[in-house]
């Protein structure tokens, strides 16, 4: 009976054992944080940007945070990646707020056209200044950081002043954009950037609102000709994260 005993104790005692060594594995194992956003992985902000970002994340933690890049719409539309980081779609998302226009007011007053010249201080400025906000108008998030993109007209045809919008279809980069084309009697075509060459060549759009540096990126410069050599509009993004992870 002692023996039984013995051997039953035995067994417990490795069956804890075990059970620890699997719990120190499990915490050692690196945690995924997936992080989506809808740039082609060839675009300039995806390759400087996000992927060095993604490997300093790894080597701060020493590789206990591993980041899965989520490009080009994998796991959601454009305009629903502020939604996917609230849900838990992806842990971390990189959202364009003028997508959803009229949901973010605040960070709106950023996209006012001639307001901002050099995206870089522009971007600082915006980040500074829009943080005091940030908590009640992205409660469902944890907001991380803004930043701008300076853009302008491109065009099928050549645009030289503001009267020849009148009548044009315009695709408009964000919610402030569309209103300013309204008020000069534009009509505005409501899509994503993916989305913008298509519109394009299909003749739903004229021209759009869009950074220089994304032009090739998506396209677009097979699908226009003109371009306008200004600085007229810009667009804010903020780096956002799922609050439970």
């Amino acid at each position: 009976m002692k023996s039984r005993n013995r051997s039953s104790l035995r067994a417990v005692a490795i069956a804890t054992l075990l059970l620890g060594a699997l719990g120190a594995q499990a915490q050692d194992k690196a945690v995924e944080l997936k992080f989506a956003h809808w740039l082609p992985a060839s675009h300039p902000l995806a390759k400087l940007g996000f992927e060095p970002w993604a490997k300093s994340v790894e080597a701060a933690s020493k590789g206990s945070i591993k980041v899965a890049l989520f490009p080009a719409q994998q796991l959601g539309k454009a305009a629903d990646h502020y939604d996917m980081a609230r849900d838990g779609i992806a842990e971390m998302t990189w959202v364009n707020p003028g997508y959803q226009a009229g949901r973010f007011p605040m960070i709106a007053a950023g996209e006012l056209p001639f307001l901002i010249g050099k995206p870089g201080p522009g971007s600082a400025a915006l980040d500074q200044w829009y943080r005091p906000y940030a908590a009640a108008e992205m409660k469902d998030v944890k907001f991380c950081f803004a930043h701008v993109h300076i853009g302008t007209f491109h065009a099928k045809k050549p645009i030289t002043e503001p009267g020849q919008l009148k009548g044009m279809k315009i695709r408009s980069a964000n919610g402030t954009v569309a209103q300013t084309m309204t008020l000069l009697g534009a009509t505005n075509v409501q899509v994503s950037a993916p989305e913008a060459r298509d519109a394009l060549d299909k003749g739903v759009a004229d021209a759009i609102t869009f950074p220089w540096n994304s032009i090739v990126s998506f396209g677009i410069d097979k699908a226009v000709k003109f371009h306008s050599d200004k600085r007229f509009y810009a667009s804010d993004f903020v780096w956002v994260l799922n609050k439970p992870w």
